[in-house]
């Protein structure tokens, strides 16, 4: 199956969206703390007792368990809608570090456009095997050509897809 390559003008032209993603993951991941913070004190206080249903502050842990999942359902369909469903992906820490990698061609091979979360215009890329440590600066040369090959004459991203 081929993906999509984008061009660094495209890439570009995602980047506010990414940022709202970001900003909605970051609220949920708080939320997250938030409330394992409450039910760490309630386990601290009561102990297993408190999963008990006629135990006082067993709705409250229930409230604070279900608000996590919650959250984490929130994250997971920010993720899924606002950056894979539109042909990005994540390398390893991309959700915690805010990283994102755009598939895109560079002479015949499939490259990674790279973004970190906080910079302004995409101006990095990597090779598919190097990560973030293999980020070089995007040359103008570079940005006028780059996603530009038909990723169909490629081949895959990943050739054990």
């Amino acid at each position: 199956m081929s993906r999509k390559s984008f061009t660094v003008a495209e890439a570009d032209a995602l980047i506010p969206a990414l940022v709202e993603v970001f900003k909605q993951v970051n609220a949920h991941r708080r939320t997250i703390r938030e409330l394992a913070g409450k039910l760490e004190v309630l386990e601290l206080l009561w102990g297993s007792a408190l999963r008990e249903p006629d135990h006082p502050d067993h709705a409250e842990f229930n409230a604070h368990r279900e608000g996590i999942d919650r959250s984490l359902r929130g994250i997971q369909t920010a993720v899924e809608r606002g950056i894979l469903d539109r042909g990005m992906r994540f390398p390893a820490g991309g959700v915690e570090e805010g990283l994102v990698d755009f598939p895109s061609t560079y002479e015949g091979r499939w490259v990674f456009l790279c973004w970190k979360l906080g910079e302004r215009h995409l101006a990095h890329w990597h090779e598919i095997d190097t990560g973030f440590a293999g980020r070089r600066k995007i040359t103008e040369a570079q940005r006028r050509v780059m996603g530009t090959d038909n990723p169909d004459a490629i081949g895959d991203l990943d050739p054990d897809e």
